[in-house]
């Protein structure tokens, strides 16, 4: 008989355990939460508009689909959050937040550049209770780019001295003067939801794009549509950069003013550190940054020029008098820019009921 002693003998594998109806659950939603997570982050994300500011280019109540990979997405500052969350855990004023790690923040490649009129997502600036990646979400359009010169003159935007390309559907405040009272079907047949319209004595205040304002002036229940403007040289309160006693700027005669660019340095003066004095504080991640009688400092030493770490841009709403934007409160870092709005996959009117809620022609527009 031969034996075969080198011969290892079969071994006997146990069979695979089976996963439990939990463990399998549990793998599936963790694989989906970091799946959404990886998406919202690096490629596109679901956001709502809240405010008429951008009307009627966006209207209150669209939901948009926000694209990171055109302007490259954000590495994250603010690691230690609960994933698929902004600010506060689901339906509670309870932070999704530690401040505890804050890391400098990098943009992945993206295959193009903030361009002017891009309809861009931002995180608001001058919020200081949050992380900056953290900070309420806005929508604006881009109107002015690093080194640009932008002026307003009669609601009309220049550039470096010339006037731009205005949105089809930028809207502004009109005066409407009937000859009778006007009942809520006349603004709800022309899409103005009636929560926008202020009362006066003879008539009506509301926003209307130019085309609108010429159409309900040739009704014969009209008397007359006046624009609602501001005058030249009267200061309004609350305009960036915050200086009306030298600059009697308002929302239709602004400026000029100067757009940061990263690289370019300017000189400061007691005329020009309004400008930048919260750039320099806030947005270019500087220590030991104070003014004192009109000088600026740091690290102690007083500074008569800077040279920006980043570009800036100013970001304005479609519906000019009736958003918060660039014009009160200044520049957006580019560290801040979350991404390009790109297309509205739903549509739903706050005021409407029933089945004609959901603005149907508005489904899957790009938006422009």
């Amino acid at each position: 008989m031969n034996v075969k002693f080198w011969e290892k003998k079969p071994e006997t594998k146990e069979p695979k355990k089976k996963k439990s109806f939990a463990r399998e659950w549990g793998d599936a939603i963790l694989f989906a939460v970091i799946a959404a997570s990886l998406i919202r982050w690096a490629t596109f994300e679901a956001y709502t508009i809240p405010t008429p500011s951008m009307e009627k280019s966006l209207l209150v109540g669209d939901f948009l689909f926000v694209s990171k990979l055109h302007y490259g997405p954000r590495t994250p500052m603010t690691p230690l959050q609960v994933p698929l969350t902004h600010q506060t855990i689901w339906g509670t004023n309870i932070p999704s937040y530690s401040k505890a790690i804050q890391l400098p923040s990098y943009r992945l490649p993206g295959f193009s550049e903030v361009k002017r009129n891009d309809v861009v997502v931002f995180n608001y600036p001058p919020e200081d209770e949050h992380p900056a990646d953290l900070r309420t979400n806005y929508i604006k359009r881009a109107i002015g780019l690093p080194g640009d010169s932008l002026e307003i003159r009669d609601t009309q935007v220049y550039i470096n001295g010339k006037a731009i390309e205005n949105p089809e559907e930028m809207q502004f405040k009109y005066i409407i003067i009937p000859t009778m009272q006007l009942s809520q079907k006349f603004f709800q047949d022309r899409d103005i939801r009636l929560s926008e319209v202020q009362l006066l004595d003879n008539g009506y205040v509301l926003d209307m794009t130019p085309a609108m304002a010429d159409e309900i002036s040739k009704l014969d229940i009209v008397k007359e549509v006046l624009p609602y403007k501001a005058s030249p040289g009267e200061a309004e309160a609350g305009v960036f950069p915050y200086v009306p006693s030298k600059l009697k700027w308002n929302r239709d005669f602004y400026g000029p003013i100067y757009v940061p660019k990263e690289g370019v340095t300017v000189a400061i003066t007691p005329e020009s550190l309004p400008f930048y004095e919260r750039v320099i504080k806030e947005y270019e991640h500087n220590e030991n940054v104070e003014t004192r009688d009109e000088k600026l400092f740091i690290d102690g030493q007083e500074v008569t020029q800077y040279t920006f770490k980043q570009d800036y841009y100013f970001m304005m709403g479609d519906n000019r008098h009736n958003s918060l934007d660039s014009r009160y409160w200044g520049y957006v870092p580019a560290d801040h820019v979350v991404g390009k709005a790109v297309m509205i996959w739903m549509s739903t009117n706050p005021e409407g009921t029933g089945f004609s809620k959901i603005r149907w022609n508005r489904i899957f527009n790009i938006i422009k």
